[in-house]
């Protein structure tokens, strides 16, 4: 069976997630910008990028609606960086729009302008093989969790990576490495979800 991801194609660096995903054997990795298309979906992933400009195209075309609908059906969605930031209940001295499906308060930029971009070996739990290359641009962290949340990596004593049932964000990229360990991980969310 190819399961059926779909990666939020309206901003970011989607195109990178698109090509990461499609490595794996069993996936079909899509662009959607539609309702429709996200609907088709198995699981979402909700790239990095400029998190505001992501959200106001979610609304004006209605995206917000359809991945809720992929929430509510309990389908596994993946926020990386700016996605982590949508996907955040709270936002830290920030009003903007959000999805707010997770439980988590996440600051943005927290670790620095472009320019402090950085990259570091990052254990990550549940991930077998040792560390993962994680690289950090422009990235938030998460600085609160609430309950049912699981911590699954930090850096720098700062929260990187959370789970929380069918939701995973994290705030590095894990699609601009050759590491396709963190892939594998949420593809192996989306068969859970399949079986049940």
């Amino acid at each position: 069976m190819k399961y059926r991801i779909g990666v939020l194609s309206v901003q970011g660096d989607f195109a990178e997630h698109l090509a990461a995903m499609n490595e794996l054997d069993d996936v079909e990795a899509i662009p959607v910008k539609t309702g429709d298309a996200i609907e088709s979906c198995h699981g979402l992933i909700i790239p990095g990028g400029e998190s505001t400009t992501i959200g106001n195209l979610c609304r004006r075309f209605g995206l917000d609606e359809a991945i809720g609908k992929l929430h509510a059906d309990l389908k596994p969605i993946w926020g990386t960086c700016a996605g982590l930031i949508l996907l955040a209940k709270d936002i830290v001295d920030n009003d903007q729009w959000r999805l707010g499906y997770m439980d988590i308060a996440v600051k943005r930029n927290a670790f620095g302008r472009q320019v402090d971009s950085f990259e570091t070996d990052l254990a990550v739990s549940d991930l077998p093989g040792g560390t993962t290359r994680a690289v950090f641009i422009r990235a938030p962290y998460v600085t609160t969790v609430g309950d049912g949340v699981s911590v699954m990596a930090t850096c720098r004593d700062r929260i990187v990576m959370v789970r929380q049932n069918h939701l995973l964000g994290c705030a590095f990229h894990p699609e601009l490495t050759d590491d396709r360990r963190v892939q594998r991980y949420f593809l192996d969310m989306v068969k859970a979800a399949v079986s049940i």
